[in-house]
């Protein structure tokens, strides 16, 4: 018998003891052949999933938690149909105490890479140290003030690109740090407002789309979309800041609502200024480079990529 603590559920053989946290994704109420209650229940961390019971007479039964809640857990690792399965002998809903004891979301559901304070010191360099003009970087206050702590863990997407908790961070990080490097190279563009566009263009996901670990379309989403919800949160922000003038307010809606590019891509106008091209292309090649990077994590070679519509070559790592 192997003891295992805070191990991931893909590591788990039967006869193991485990102990630790879980996302719950199911929980059913199921009766066995006495009319007694159990619980069918699928736990599931980054590494895999595991379907697991709470039979009858177990303490986890008198406990509160529900489908899409974090959890801790204890119990015993068994063999049925050839596949690991897990009794619970405890369980329980996660707490914020619970963190001190190895409770990390990081490592149950999908998320960036990137180390999440390292990115956020970029965002904060970039929006404090690279705009120039007051009332913009006023904006960008305003805006953090009231979302930053959702965007450093929101995705960026569903399933597209950057579709795990911290991506939406990492892309606009990303852009931000293009956009500065585009933005040096053609002199002729505004790099304030690029770099204003580049925060809210996606800032709108944090009402289409849920959190992790839910991570689906909310009824807004649905009805009105990530573009439309973004011009409003520039407007919402700009009450904030007096200082801002009717052209880089009117500029800077222009650039959140057309940086889809093309109507048929959901973009309710087009890009009509060199800034908007610019901040449609950074998007689009940001988004594209991190859809070729997932498949390239699992697979190499010739690739038919359904997002790209095409067939992409991915060349293996060199020893």
């Amino acid at each position: 018998m192997t003891k295992r603590l805070n191990e991931p559920i893909a590591s788990w053989q039967p006869g193991d003891q485990v102990q630790g946290f879980a996302l719950l994704r199911q929980r059913d109420v199921r009766q066995d052949r006495n009319g007694r209650d159990y619980l069918d229940l699928l736990l599931a961390d980054a590494s895999g999933n595991v379907k697991a019971k709470v039979w009858s007479g177990s303490p986890a039964l008198a406990q509160e938690f529900a489908a899409g809640e974090y959890v801790a857990f204890s119990g015993s690792v068994e063999s049925y149909r050839d596949q690991p399965q897990l009794r619970i002998d405890n369980c329980r809903r996660a707490v914020e105490a619970d963190r001190a004891h190895g409770f990390d979301e990081g490592r149950l559901v999908p998320t960036t890479r990137e180390d999440l304070d390292d990115l956020w010191r970029r965002l904060e360099t970039l929006y404090g140290e690279r705009v120039e003009r007051p009332p913009l970087r006023a904006l960008a206050a305003a805006a953090l003030a009231k979302w930053g702590a959702e965007l450093r863990e929101h995705p960026a997407a569903k399933l597209m690109h950057h579709a795990y908790r911290g991506g939406l961070l990492e892309h606009v990080v990303s852009m931000g740090e293009l956009a500065l490097a585009v933005a040096g190279h053609y002199r002729e563009l505004d790099r304030d407002l690029l770099l204003l566009g580049v925060l809210f263009h996606d800032l709108g996901k944090l009402r289409e789309l849920g959190a992790m670990p839910d991570n689906d379309y909310t009824l807004a989403g649905r009805l009105v979309g990530h573009v439309v919800m973004g011009r409003d949160m520039v407007r919402e922000a700009a009450v904030e800041v007096p200082g801002l003038t009717v052209a880089d307010q009117l500029h800077l809606e222009h650039l959140v609502l057309s940086h889809q590019g093309r109507k048929e891509f959901a973009s309710p106008v087009e890009p009509a200024t060199p800034e908007a091209l610019a901040l449609h292309f950074i998007d689009d090649l940001d988004s594209k480079l991190a859809q070729l990077r997932a498949v390239r994590e699992t697979t190499t070679g010739i690739v038919y990529h359904r997002g790209l519509d095409r067939h992409v070559y991915l060349a293996p790592d060199e020893d």
